[in-house]
């Protein structure tokens, strides 16, 4: 376990340490961990103020959990896609007004050549699957969807003409993201591993978690990763700030299982008007939860990373902690 004390910026220094007696920032994340088999993160201004891990990354070997560890991050994945996708629009190799059958001429059915590439960003495509019409009209609706998300990563390699992961890794690189991977990028015996604890608190290998399209839910990272990813893409240097600015606007609404009414963006999910206070994503895959969040007024990250899921069918419960975590900087 690792508390970066050193590195702690003014605005945060009288949060983590009050005076003697007075419960500080950093007791109360510490209590919260005790219950978390995962990693807590919090950066400011791009320097990690505090920086832990809890539990095991691997129950049967009982290796303990490392803040350096890899997780799993779930929807996480859609902003790293739809960054992907408009640094292409920036290049001019694409637009958001294409269809996608402009790029897959070979799908079947007619609505190819009715839904945008900003149909998919913001789930308001209306395709349930390749095969079977519409179900609704394109950008009259929102319905969360994975699979808008890989025919993102098909049109990529259309009009780029280099593999998904082969594009995904070179943006990696290229940002400095060495701990952030395509799954294809890494051996098999390399992917971490997550675990469910059933009602009778027997913890058991999860076997499904990286049956998610990899566009939408599949990418690997740590929680230094995550902040940095913020950093980057919240001071300019992934897209530029116009096209940032895209990414947080408003386009579609929907109830979220946790948050309420939810507002979403392309890959990013903010309260309605609360863009610059609060903006991010959760992420969920099973045995793997993950939480990376931004605070663009006091230039905070949180990120929280979880492999052990103790409540797969209760998501509040779920993330619990999560939000415990993030409550602390509202």
């Amino acid at each position: 376990m690792i508390v970066k004390r050193g590195l702690l910026t003014a605005s945060l220094i009288l949060l983590f340490f009050a005076c003697p007696g007075q419960k500080t920032l950093e007791d109360s994340i510490d209590h919260l961990l005790e219950n978390l088999n995962g990693v807590v993160l919090i950066s400011q201004k791009g320097k990690p103020v505090y920086a832990k891990a809890g539990g095991y990354s691997d129950f049967y070997t009982k290796e303990k959990t490392k803040v350096s560890d890899l997780f799993v991050i779930g929807s996480i994945s859609k902003q790293i896609t739809a960054v992907l996708i408009l640094r292409s629009v920036e290049k001019g190799a694409i637009s958001l007004k294409d269809t996608i059958g402009q790029y897959l001429p070979s799908l079947m059915q007619d609505w190819k050549d009715q839904i945008t590439i900003h149909h998919l960003l913001t789930h308001t495509h209306g395709i349930s699957t390749l095969e079977q019409p519409l179900e609704f009209s394109p950008g009259s609706q929102f319905n969360y969807s994975q699979i808008g998300y890989q025919l993102l990563a098909d049109i990529l390699e259309k009009a780029n003409g280099h593999s998904f992961t082969q594009q995904s890794m070179a943006l990696f690189k290229q940002m400095g993201l060495k701990n952030t991977f395509h799954p294809e990028a890494l051996k098999n015996s390399e992917w971490p591993k997550a675990f469910i604890e059933s009602s009778e608190g027997k913890i058991a290998l999860e076997l499904k978690s990286y049956k998610n399209y990899v566009p939408a839910g599949g990418f690997i990272s740590n929680a230094r990763d995550l902040a940095k990813w913020n950093e980057l893409l919240y001071h300019d240097k992934l897209v530029k700030a116009e096209t940032l600015q895209l990414m947080s606007t408003r386009y579609a609404t929907r109830q979220h299982p946790i948050f309420g009414e939810i507002a979403y963006g392309y890959g990013l999910l903010f309260k309605s008007g609360e863009a610059g206070k609060k903006i991010g994503a959760l992420g969920y895959t099973p045995g793997f939860a993950s939480s990376c969040y931004y605070y663009p007024q006091k230039g905070i990250s949180v990120v929280v990373l979880q492999n052990l899921d103790r409540n797969v069918e209760n998501f509040n419960d779920l993330f619990a902690i999560h939000m415990a975590v993030m409550q602390l900087f509202n």
